[in-house]
């Protein structure tokens, strides 16, 4: 899967009511080859039918240079995340109309956990890139669930 085919997502969130829901999330996940760190970022858009037909997902993987320092905190990597789920909502922000939209972040608010250090940032930048408040963790399934399960299936 290299890219979304964002005219087909918006033709096909054309053809649903304004009682469809969209949701969009990234998750990445890092990986050594030939003594260079990549990441697969996995870009995905759930459009739930209507709210009550089932959802049509949209999503690919793209892979690229991971420049996180250490693995251990890989947060240039999350911050990557972060900016592709902004990427793919300014892709189809001109068809939502009163759609309701969700931006998830598979970010952990708790001190537990390194992703806490930007989240700050991340709900800032997509605040200011889409004017909208994403969600993080527990509340950011489509980032810790959907495309974490599909990008582990590719």
């Amino acid at each position: 899967m290299s890219s979304i085919d964002y005219n087909q997502v918006k033709q096909f969130i054309s053809h649903q009511s304004d009682q469809s829901k969209i949701y969009i999330g990234c998750d990445s996940d890092s990986y050594m080859k030939n003594n260079v760190r990549y990441a697969d970022y996995y870009k995905v858009i759930v459009v739930y039918n209507n709210r009550s037909n089932g959802c049509k997902i949209f999503g690919c993987i793209e892979t690229e240079k991971d420049y996180s320092p250490d693995k251990r905190r890989p947060l240039y990597r999350l911050m990557q995340e972060v900016y592709k789920a902004s990427e793919v909502y300014l892709n189809i922000h001109d068809c939502i109309s009163n759609r309701e939209v969700e931006v998830h972040l598979d970010l952990n608010p708790s001190h537990k956990y390194i992703s806490n250090q930007i989240v700050e940032q991340a709900i800032g930048y997509i605040k200011g890139t889409c004017n909208i408040v994403p969600l993080i963790k527990p509340n950011s399934w489509v980032a810790s669930s959907v495309a974490d399960k599909l990008l582990k299936n590719a």
